[in-house]
């Protein structure tokens, strides 16, 4: 076939493409780059918001298309984040057409709201001391797992995915390896995945420190574990998934007559209290699991007024 013949199929391909082919392309394109979760959510969105919202248009329609008042259309209800995550897929969806196909969205100009940064929110001195001694004094797994989450700094669905195989007593590390998650297959059906973390730097060894240590070793002479049981359970065959060990939490809350905090404030209380007691931030952000150690920076280091206040003292 001549050039001429080649160009003037690439066009006639161009004119004609449905976006639903393109995204199935794209799909199995994506799909060995990236995690299961993370495929199963580009579906999601997918579904929920892309092909819900343009049918069965061509591909070409967006050569001419103001993705700026689309922006704008779905502030009316969708969160920055949504917007975010949908926009994302969909402009990595768009730039894979642009390769293949020679198309031109100009996607440089679309403009997306920015997230409106909150101001970290940790447990005080004495919150974090009275849920600890709630725990501890209630001595359940899943008890025992805020104490670690409390120490260590893991996420959620990490410590939902920790296994006794994780938890080196004799080194006094605790290995993050995996992920536990319940993801959207399609709008309405959902499955637990147990995955890789977020991202390479997620996988990670985390010191047990002496406090820590005691507890959990106390818990392993009691009990003749192979290895393979989930912490939160102590079986192999049952797990908790976030969304119930959050509930938990909540629970916990209540007991300690504390607010009802999200999840994330263990994490958050965690990785502030190592900066006030000095740690660097290439050590903390290698333990929080983070990406880069920007992120670190631009999350954490606004350190607490006592901390402004204890090195001003000093001048």
């Amino acid at each position: 076939m001549n050039l001429i013949n080649n160009n003037f199929l690439l066009k006639s391909q161009k004119n004609n493409l449905p976006l639903k082919e393109l995204i199935n392309s794209w799909l199995l394109y994506k799909k060995h780059q990236i995690k299961n979760s993370t495929f199963y959510r580009y579906q999601y969105i997918i579904n929920k918001y892309i092909l819900n919202y343009f049918k069965d248009i061509k591909v070409i329609y967006f050569e001419k298309f103001d993705f700026n008042a689309f922006v704008d259309k779905l502030s009316l209800t969708l969160s920055v984040k949504t917007i975010k995550d949908i926009m994302n897929v969909l402009k990595s969806i768009l730039k894979y057409a642009e390769k293949k196909y020679k198309f031109d969205f100009a996607l440089d100009l679309i403009s997306t709201p920015k997230y409106e940064t909150d101001e970290i929110t940790i447990l005080s001195k004495n919150e974090r001391l009275k849920l600890e001694n709630f725990c501890i004094k209630s001595g359940t797994f899943r008890d025992i797992g805020i104490i670690i989450c409390l120490n260590t700094g893991i996420r959620l669905g990490e410590i939902c995915a920790l296994t006794w195989n994780d938890i080196d007593l004799k080194n006094k590390l605790i290995t993050i390896n995996k992920s536990l998650q319940r993801v959207y297959k399609d709008k309405k059906d959902t499955k637990i995945l147990i995955d890789k973390p977020k991202t390479k730097k997620s996988i990670r060894k985390i010191p047990i420190n002496q406090k820590l240590y005691k507890i959990l070793a106390e818990i392993k002479l009691k009990n003749n574990y192979d290895g393979d049981e989930f912490f939160l359970t102590g079986c192999k065959d049952k797990y908790i998934e976030p969304r119930n060990y959050q509930y938990k939490l909540k629970k916990c809350f209540k007991e300690c007559n504390l607010k009802n905090y999200k999840f994330h404030i263990l994490r958050h209380t965690f990785a502030t209290e190592c900066i006030e007691i000095g740690m660097d931030i290439k050590s903390l952000s290698e333990i929080l699991g983070h990406a880069t150690v920007d992120i670190t920076l631009n999350k954490y280091v606004h350190s607490s007024f006592y901390t402004k206040k204890k090195f001003l003292e000093k001048l």
